[in-house]
């Protein structure tokens, strides 16, 4: 380490020693300041999780489109996870005027409101790292989330054909759908099937279909 580094670890120790003396709300609104001051000069300054923030846990709010469902047994295993481990990953959000919805993390964000253990150790806060701005839009927020857990837990299908239809509604073709939510082709047309929809097919000239053989070996063509 040379001098200037010296230098300046010298008068962070002296800094961390005056917020040692704040009461925890003021301690934490410092700290969240310092975090975003180291984070403006980081070369890792595109990267959301270089900037944690620990905001107050009723100022976070669940989306309302979020198709993946965990069952009450991982759900206490990861009550159990956060107060063993602590945690270890930060809910991903987006400010929205004085509450961060919620992009990833639901779960995570709902053992830290209501495990009484849990949110006293945390004083009643919880750990958030801001999506990127670009991605702040409802439709860019709606197709991170199923980016962040498309590979876990279970998708709600009915959940799922409701965003597939509100982001073709607006304006997205089944091409984008697919790329952004990890889909191919035929799972995006059939979850715009369950919708029951017609005007979602409206630039398709035609419906493809696929055979069904029953067990009396009649036939039968359904409509994708």
């Amino acid at each position: 380490m040379d001098l200037f580094a010296i230098d300046i670890m010298d008068r962070v120790r002296e800094i961390c020693r005056q917020i040692e003396k704040q009461d925890i709300p003021a301690r934490v609104d410092t700290l969240n300041a310092i975090r975003r001051e180291l984070h403006a000069v980081s070369p890792f300054a595109t990267e959301p999780v270089d900037c944690v923030q620990w905001v107050p846990a009723d100022t976070v709010t669940a989306n309302d489109y979020n198709p993946n469902s965990v069952a009450p047994p991982e759900m206490r295993l990861l009550a159990t996870s956060i107060l063993a481990d602590g945690y270890t990953q930060p809910i991903v959000g987006n400010r929205e005027d004085e509450r961060v919805i919620v992009i990833d993390g639901f779960h995570r964000h709902r053992v830290g409101r209501e495990n009484p253990k849990v949110r006293k150790r945390v004083h009643g806060y919880l750990p958030v790292a801001q999506i990127r701005t670009e991605q702040g839009g409802r439709q860019e927020r709606m197709a991170s989330t199923i980016r962040h857990n498309r590979a876990r837990g279970q998708h709600s299908v009915d959940k799922m054909s409701e965003i597939v239809a509100e982001l073709a509604k607006k304006g997205w073709d089944d091409a984008k759908i697919a790329h952004e939510l990890g889909m191919d082709a035929d799972e995006v047309l059939r979850l715009k099937q369950i919708t029951g929809l017609a005007e979602l097919f409206a630039d398709r000239d035609f419906s493809e279909a696929w055979e069904i053989e029953r067990d009396d070996g009649d036939t039968s063509a359904e409509a994708i």
